[in-house]
């Protein structure tokens, strides 16, 4: 098997944790305090993924200015998608009132879509260098991704609109393998554009959990379940680290 094989093999992964982040969120969905905690869990994921292993990875490439620069980019471009998204017409389809949540719906999923190119990008990179830190990073990845992709789902399903959760679903579940067939091409053309697609990820994820997962958690109260999904974030967020690093030594 070649090395782009197998890095396409492992991108479908992505496939796989997309259906569960599906299944999960419709067995969860009239369960506040799950969403609650659901969300929680997920916006401390994304967070701690861009923090602690995106930027790092960008930074050395890059620098603090122009990372900063980038990481800026990925958060404005994800506001000024914010501001252009309309009223959508799925309001009027389904006669869903609550406007501001339809926007938070979009942005979640083109922030996840956004993030999820420079992770395929990222793990192509890794298996180029290493076929075992390959498969190590495409695990990585497909643990998080779990609760990225229920974050995306529970909003979604609240439009009640299953045609839009399966074209969001599967844009989601493709755009990993997309971003490492972009990471096998730039690695031949311009592979300095690794910590660019690190740092522009790391802005857009952070954006969709400050600016649309908290706000959105509040709408179900739950305060607790919220806190206690982001220990529990942090909890596996640290196992995953510890293992990853355990492995790769």
């Amino acid at each position: 098997m070649s090395p782009a094989q197998a890095v396409l093999i492992l991108s479908l992964l992505s496939v796989v944790t997309t259906a569960c982040g599906v299944l999960l969120a419709a067995l969860v969905r009239k369960n506040a305090e799950a969403i609650a905690g659901g969300i929680g869990f997920s916006a401390g994921i994304m967070i701690l993924i861009a923090a602690f292993e995106l930027l790092p990875e960008a930074y050395p490439a890059l620098g603090w200015a122009a990372a900063f620069l980038t990481v800026a980019s990925g958060a404005a471009l994800l506001w000024l998608v914010n501001l252009a998204i309309p009223h959508s017409h799925l309001v009027l389809e389904h006669g869903f009132s609550d406007t501001r949540l339809v926007k938070a719906v979009y942005v979640v999923v083109i922030g996840l879509i956004l993030h999820d190119v420079p992770e395929g990008f990222a793990m192509a990179n890794a298996y180029i260098a290493s076929p075992a830190l390959g498969w190590l990073v495409a695990i990585a990845i497909a643990l998080h991704n779990l609760p990225e992709e229920l974050a995306m789902a529970l909003p979604a399903i609240a439009l009640k609109s299953r045609r839009f959760l399966l074209w969001a679903a599967a844009l989601s579940a493709l755009a990993e393998p997309a971003g490492a067939v972009t990471g096998l091409l730039a690695l031949e053309f311009i592979p300095q554009l690794n910590g660019y697609f690190m740092a522009f990820a790391a802005g857009a994820m952070i954006f969709v959990a400050l600016h649309e997962l908290v706000p959105m958690a509040r709408r179900y109260g739950h305060l607790g379940w919220f806190c206690g999904g982001l220990a529990v974030s942090v909890a596996v967020y640290r196992l995953l680290a510890w293992a990853t690093d355990a492995w790769a030594g």
